[in-house]
């Protein structure tokens, strides 16, 4: 083989590496997403990966959970006033992975932690369950990715939203099962 096949046949490995990481993204026109403009995350990649739930009704279809992200979007936008939603990626109990403001840009999920952390919600309330295996295995698949493609940092620590301020978030159920997940920092 010459030089330009190996290259490409290690590009391509990599990429089936990733890509087997990488839960199903449904990217914003997918769902829908209005138009927004949010900043540059300035540190990157992220060394921190804060965990949310909505605090709404969960979603286990395509079509559900891509009308829970407009609908966050809207109140994000139009009574927060945010320049869009703040989480950088949703989850649904569908097993699919929401891009919110995606890989890079700066959330407005934690504050003291939004321009140096990656926001993920799983769509729902989580105060008395804990999401589906489907949610649980995407939310971990869409952190192992983020590593992988270097937006997360491979020694990131992991949060709920509680430990960043004052909040139920990621409701108490929820807030147990991530303590067992790897990276958790039960020192914030």
């Amino acid at each position: 083989m010459n030089k330009i096949a190996v290259v490409l046949a290690l590009t391509l490995a990599s990429l089936v590496t990733v890509s087997a990481q990488c839960p199903r993204i449904i990217n914003r026109a997918g769902w829908g997403a209005r138009a927004a403009n949010s900043a540059v995350l300035p540190n990157r990649p992220a060394p921190w990966v804060v965990i949310h739930h909505t605090a709404g009704a969960h979603c286990t279809t395509d079509a559900a959970c891509a009308q829970q992200m407009r609908n966050m979007q809207n109140l994000h936008m139009n009574t927060n006033g945010w320049s869009d939603i703040g989480y950088n990626w949703c989850i649904g109990e569908n097993g699919a992975a929401y891009e919110g403001r995606g890989w890079g840009r700066q959330g407005a999920h934690a504050p003291g932690y939004n321009d140096r952390s990656v926001g993920m919600c799983v769509i729902g309330t989580y105060t008395n369950g804990i999401p589906n295996a489907a949610a649980r295995n995407a939310a971990q698949s869409l952190i192992s990715c983020g590593v992988s493609l270097g937006h997360i940092s491979n020694s990131y620590w992991l949060i709920g939203h509680r430990q960043a301020s004052a909040t139920a978030c990621p409701g108490n159920a929820f807030f147990n099962e991530i303590r067992s997940w790897p990276r958790f920092n039960p020192n914030v």
